[in-house]
């Protein structure tokens, strides 16, 4: 080995050109490195940024399409609605034509009532009509077409 004027020799001159190539060699792995997880990280931020806006427009959709079923929904509510009400209103009127003719009916029987009742106690004649109390029921007697009921049979009868 020769030596150098310093005193050291070439070949320990090596090991520490050689050390510092080691080290730039590391420095220079860990900065790849450090690159490589930089773009990875970029890589991996972008794919989950790209995950949200998927996401986002997902969900923005969903909104729209629950908007647009909750006004179909709303729609047939309002008119399942109006069709209950307009149901109710003719049930109402239905029952009051019930009650009436139900009131009519019974204040008829009464007269029926009445009228065989008072047949049986005279005899088979009222003296109504010359005909008997067959005028009364009689159909084609024309005094009582289309009158109207407007009392019960007890305010109709005065004996």
């Amino acid at each position: 080995m020769m030596a150098s004027p310093s005193g050291v020799s070439s070949g320990s001159s090596h090991l520490l050109h050689s050390s510092s190539s080691e080290g730039d060699l590391k420095q220079g792995m860990d900065d790849q490195r450090k690159r490589k997880r930089m773009i990875s990280n970029r890589e991996s931020a972008w794919r989950s940024r790209m995950r949200k806006q998927k996401h986002l427009d997902e969900l923005v959709a969903q909104t729209s399409r629950l908007r647009d079923e909750n006004g179909y929904v709303m729609t047939n509510v309002n008119l399942t609605s109006q069709m209950w009400a307009n149901f109710e209103a003719e049930n109402s009127v239905l029952r009051a034509q019930v009650d009436e003719l139900t009131h009519r009916l019974s204040s008829l029987n009464e007269i029926i009532d009445c009228s065989s009742s008072k047949n049986d106690i005279n005899g088979g004649s009222d003296g109504i009509g010359g005909g008997g109390g067959d005028d009364f029921l009689n159909p084609w007697n024309l005094m009582y077409v289309n009158q109207p009921i407007m009392a019960s049979a007890a305010g109709m009868f005065m004996f």
